[in-house]
């Protein structure tokens, strides 16, 4: 399994409140929080995401509250994986349960930059940079995550007798 893309880049320490604003709590519709995701810290991430687009980000991606809305939000708008140095442990685990690809992988995160066109390989964790020709080992999916991801997530992994 792979994902490609063009890089949208920011920096540490984005937390989940800039991810998806706590207004839009209210709701859990997936394409309604996708319109709003990153609108505070980039008021055109809406516009310019693609689908199948990376997300990279410093250290400590996805810290603050523990909502599942972040990683949907990021999902939907068309986010095929976020590429961190490191990420909060409960975003880490609220994405893998949603089915969205994340890779640690400092090197990366520091190299790589925004409108980058990037490849990566999950089995190996390699995170090809096409524009700079370069490669960072990021670090690979344990076979039971990559069930999880590969099924779009826990709940539907354990619906159809994955796990």
């Amino acid at each position: 399994m792979n994902a490609k893309g063009k890089v949208i880049k920011y920096g540490d320490n984005v937390d989940t409140d800039v991810i998806i604003p706590a207004r839009y709590l209210n709701t859990t519709d997936p394409k309604e929080l996708a319109l709003h995701c990153m609108e505070d810290i980039d008021k055109d991430f809406i516009s310019k995401v693609k689908p199948g687009d990376i997300m990279v980000g410093g250290r400590n991606f996805g810290c603050g509250s523990s909502r599942e809305h972040a990683p949907i939000a990021l999902k939907q708008s068309g986010i095929s994986c976020v590429v961190a140095a490191t990420f909060a442990r409960i975003f880490y685990r609220n994405s893998i349960n949603i089915g969205l690809p994340i890779i640690e992988c400092p090197e990366a995160s520091q190299k790589i930059e925004d409108g980058n066109e990037v490849e990566i390989n999950f089995d190996t964790g390699v995170i090809t940079n096409k524009t700079r020709n370069e490669n960072y080992q990021g670090v690979p999916f344990p076979a039971f995550i990559q069930n999880i991801i590969n099924n779009d997530g826990l709940m539907n992994a354990i619906k159809h007798g994955k796990i």
